[in-house]
């Protein structure tokens, strides 16, 4: 069974965050930091996970990344940031 992973990334030194989801979270974190050449993530390198949430399905994760990218979800993620 596949495990889908919807995470926040933050960015201490630009004060960003960023919202995926992938079914790797280790490689697509080291794609975030090291390994894309092109993208928004690059810009505000470096990043770190601050928040993990675990699905069963793709679909799952798809809607959960979506609220978080929504007002709502925009406010959950600001508080997380908060509390670092």
């Amino acid at each position: 069974m596949d495990e889908f992973v919807v995470y926040i990334l933050y960015s201490e030194k630009f004060n960003k965050n960023y919202t995926g989801y992938t079914s790797n979270l280790i490689e697509r974190f080291k794609s975030h930091n090291f390994l894309e050449t092109k993208g928004y993530t690059i810009k505000f390198r470096p990043w770190e996970v601050i928040h993990v949430e675990f699905f069963s399905s793709k679909s799952e994760a798809m809607k959960r990344e979506k609220y978080l990218k929504s007002g709502i979800g925009r406010e959950f993620i600001k508080n997380l940031i908060s509390k670092l």
